[in-house]
């Protein structure tokens, strides 16, 4: 899949000292963290689909974030949000059907009907999955996480037209990626295995996803998410 390859300079995120923006003024913001991985998934759908000029990204500092962020834009004050036509949506999962559905660009769901009945199967899933892998981090990862990357081995097996879970680039892909791209951090940093050994498949869907260039742009600080790990779940 061929994406708009828009390089970004990352502005500094936001804080309680920061001053509000004018919101509903006309222009589309996605408010994300950069270290957070539902926000990544509305991000990198805003990328594939060639959005940059039209979304504006406004990264909030979660540790520190503005008092305006919940009073005036979300009150969940959570992150990501899309302010957009006078009104904010939420929750990662929505936004990325948002995005694909109401904005230009190339879809980012087939059209093909088992192709679309697996996808849903599979961003239903993704919940379950990510659940099931952080606590395992405080007993036996290896061992207790192995059948959930075995389910995504098999998953990239359906369809034989692409490296992806649907053959191309997706939703389904999106759903996952940036969890993905933090287990493999930690799994090879902090427990010193690769998520990949026997599982094919998944080797090669991360190195192809890591040649799009609108996921690439999104990509977590290796460091800084190592530091933030071990604060959350070592300490």
């Amino acid at each position: 899949m061929a994406t708009p390859s828009v390089l970004e300079v990352r502005t500094p995120a936001l804080t309680s000292i920061s001053e509000p923006l004018p919101f509903f003024d006309g222009t589309t913001r996605l408010y994300i963290c950069y270290l957070c991985p539902f926000a990544q998934r509305a991000w990198i759908t805003r990328n594939c689909k060639g959005l940059q000029d039209k979304i504006e990204l406004v990264p909030i500092d979660l540790k520190n974030r503005p008092a305006w962020y919940k009073e005036k834009v979300y009150p969940t004050n959570k992150v990501p949000s899309l302010e957009h036509n006078s009104k904010v949506l939420g929750e990662s999962l929505d936004l990325i059907r948002y995005i694909d559905a109401n904005f230009e660009g190339a879809p980012l769901f087939p059209t093909d009907p088992a192709k679309r009945e697996f996808g849903e199967q599979l961003i239903s899933h993704v919940d379950t999955f990510t659940s099931g892998i952080y606590p395992t981090f405080k007993g036996d990862p290896i061992q207790q996480t192995s059948a959930a990357f075995d389910y995504l081995e098999n998953a990239l097996g359906k369809f034989d037209d692409g490296p992806f879970f649907l053959g191309q680039f997706s939703l389904a892909d999106i759903a996952y990626v940036s969890f993905l791209e933090r287990f493999q951090i930690v799994f090879s940093e902090i427990f010193k295995h690769d998520i990949t050994a026997g599982r094919p498949k998944l080797a090669t869907w991360i190195q192809e996803g890591n040649k799009i260039d609108g996921y690439k742009q999104t990509k977590v600080d290796r460091e800084e998410y190592l530091e933030a790990f071990k604060k959350k779940f070592l300490a």
